[in-house]
């Protein structure tokens, strides 16, 4: 018995029926703007002295302290009075104007995305300690300074992002000193009570500043996100593009997947990326996006020698495989932020810190820059890591400065790392790996040598459309000769912590190619 088999003829505008299925794939993915977002990050008290700090000195009242633009924070004492320390009401007066004012700065680095830590009213500096969210703190300014921002990040194609702080409040809140004073409180079901909490209500970490909220409350959901005036949905409609969630984790499955399904009623579009320091698998659609605590933790190992680079290959591959490229695109990938120590005190050697950041822009992900960064600026443990922007370093043309924003346009000029899948290249001593779309032009092979010794090696390329003898392009200037891919191999020499990112010459000079017919 003879049976007989018709395959699919490839589409004319493909080479072969394997790439036939991705028909708009990757152009669908370029039309969301949330996927390989280059994302700045901006603690608003710190990122830029106002017009007139005179005219706001009465907005810090002891205990609070306005510092000088140039003092570095320095850790303080505890207040038992205000369940604060005192490095929590430390300020140097940054806020909403100042941020517009400095727009130009984050825009010509080329970033997409501006995000701001959080700016509902609230006692402390950091604002994770909100009183009302639906007010602005007076510090930073006002709901129309909101919108004033979002229209002018808007202008310079920029989207606004802001920290939402939706697990719990601050002690200092109207409605949770209502709940503790009056059992007949209408908010007394806000927030969870007993014995076993520390000064009677459950508070996040069993910090007595941070009482949660009641999320399996009904009230508490609609005033959250699930009402027309909710706080998720109204600065949505200030103009705002999507939502930072704040210790995600704690929110749960459930309500994350009802917050986000709200912000995306309100906003088609919208983001909605949660904190989350979890295995990310199942976190997805519950929100669109994560914080990656893994990456970034797999990141600095390897670039210090804590982890080879085989395993973290491995490790890196199983996060995607599990979790799907496509949340992974959208998930924020971060050296350094708020609560972290900054990057150039975390890794101080400079060659570990580079090849940290060309992973950060060329892995699957959005990468998340953290202001000051990109300035190599200092910072240890909190609050050290929350200093205030160095303007003086970039006025002078800061060496970090012009590394940055050459990672930041490969990241934006190259299709396959924004939007890119994403293949493991096969090695033992090297991390490689390739950045791959549904044409051959556009691919891109990433090699790393996390050892503080020389590596010769041959990295398999297991791209059927790469050809044989191809000319490798060298974009980031850092190969010392001539690379060529032979039978699907480069036969590489890397330098001690070394880093190349190539791809495939597919119109070299004289007019003849052989990649004619694999485009």
């Amino acid at each position: 018995m003879v049976f007989a088999v018709t395959l699919p003829v490839p589409s004319s505008a493909y080479a072969n029926r394997y790439d036939s299925p991705l028909r708009g794939l990757f152009e669908a993915r370029e039309a969301d703007w949330r996927n390989g977002a280059v994302i700045y990050q901006v603690l608003v008290d710190r990122f830029a002295p106002p017009a007139d700090l005179q005219a706001k000195r009465h907005l810090y009242p002891a205990p609070k302290v306005l510092r000088r633009w140039d003092e570095v924070p320095r850790q303080g004492h505890y207040l038992e009075a205000h369940k604060v320390w005192s490095h929590e009401i430390d300020f140097w007066g940054g806020d909403l104007a100042s941020v517009a004012d400095r727009l130009d700065h984050v825009a010509q680095l080329g970033a997409d995305v501006l995000y701001l830590n959080p700016i509902h009213l609230a006692y402390t500096n950091h604002k994770y300690d909100a009183l009302d969210y639906l007010q602005v703190s007076p510090e930073f300014g006002t709901r129309d300074d909101v919108k004033r921002l979002a229209a002018a990040a808007h202008a310079r194609g920029l989207k606004l992002v802001l920290d939402g702080v939706f697990n719990h409040m601050g002690r200092n809140s109207p409605k949770f000193q209502s709940a503790q004073g009056d059992p007949q409180s209408p908010f007394r079901d806000w927030f969870v009570w007993g014995d076993p909490y520390p000064g009677g209500a459950r508070s996040w970490f069993r910090a007595e500043n941070l009482p949660e909220l009641n999320l399996e409350n009904p009230a508490v959901r609609d005033h959250v996100y699930a009402g027309r005036d909710s706080a998720v949905r109204s600065y949505l409609r200030d103009g705002v593009d999507g939502w930072r969630l704040d210790v995600a984790f704690d929110i749960g499955f459930r309500y994350l997947e009802e917050l986000t399904q709200a912000a995306h009623d309100e906003k088609p579009g919208s983001l909605v990326v949660g904190e989350i320091a979890n295995y990310p698998k199942e976190w997805f659609p519950s929100v669109d996006a994560v914080m990656h605590f893994t990456l970034r933790h797999l990141i600095l190992r390897l670039a210090d020698g804590r982890l080879d680079a085989p395993t973290a290959l491995r490790m890196i591959t199983r996060i995607i495989d599990d979790a799907g490229i496509e949340p992974m695109l959208k998930s924020w990938i971060y050296l350094d932020n708020h609560d972290t120590p900054r990057l150039a005190t975390t890794l101080p050697d400079e060659r570990q810190r580079r090849l940290a950041q060309v992973l950060q822009f060329t892995l699957p992900g959005s990468p998340n820059l953290y202001y000051g960064s990109e300035l190599d600026m200092p910072g240890g443990d909190d609050p050290e890591m929350r200093a205030p922007m160095r303007w003086d370093l970039v006025a002078s043309g800061h060496p970090a400065l012009a590394w940055t924003k050459k990672l930041i346009a490969l990241h934006r000029s190259e299709r396959a790392l924004r939007v890119g899948n994403f293949r493991p290249c096969t090695s033992t001593q090297l991390l490689a790996f390739e950045r791959h779309t549904d044409r051959a032009a556009d691919t891109v092979i990433v090699v790393v040598n996390p050892n503080a010794h020389e590596v010769h090696e041959t990295v398999l390329v297991a791209n059927s459309k790469m050809m044989d003898s191809s000319q490798m392009i060298d974009l980031l200037g850092t190969c010392e000769s001539e690379i060529k891919l032979m039978s699907s191999l480069l036969h590489l020499r890397v330098p001690a912590h070394g880093v190349m990112v190539l791809k495939p010459n597919v119109a070299p000079p004289g007019g003849y190619t052989n990649y004619k017919r694999v485009q």
